[in-house]
């Protein structure tokens, strides 16, 4: 007996844990190196504020949890090197560079914002 639920769909299930609601509205995306690095650097994205947080539809500022998401990324460039093909490689390496500049940017406002908000 096989249990085909196991890699496909089986987010769709009621685990038990969360009474269903952790499945979401579709179909998980196919498990690949591709959309695991993307979803990371939405998380980042949200850290960042540069998107709604998907649970809230809030758009909040967590530098800190950008910052490791960032990290996580930057670990996965190290750990797979020479590991993956022309297109992961060049995606990863695509987003970091977004991602590290969105942060310097974020992370220069805010100190710019604070820095501003002590004069007054």
């Amino acid at each position: 007996m096989t249990d085909k639920t196991s890699s496909q769909g089986a987010g769709k299930e009621d685990c038990g844990a969360c009474s269903g609601a952790c499945a979401g509205p579709g179909p998980l995306p196919e498990v690949t190196f591709s959309a695991f690095i993307i979803s990371l650097a939405s998380a980042a994205l949200v850290g960042l504020g540069e998107v709604p947080d998907p649970a809230t539809g809030r758009v909040t500022r967590d530098l800190l949890l950008a910052r490791h998401n960032i990290d996580v990324l930057e670990m996965l460039r190290q750990k797979t090197e020479g590991g993956l093909n022309a297109k992961e490689r060049a995606l990863l390496d695509q987003i970091l560079c977004d991602l590290h500049l969105k942060f310097v940017i974020n992370s220069d406002a805010k100190a710019g914002s604070g820095a501003a908000g002590k004069g007054a």
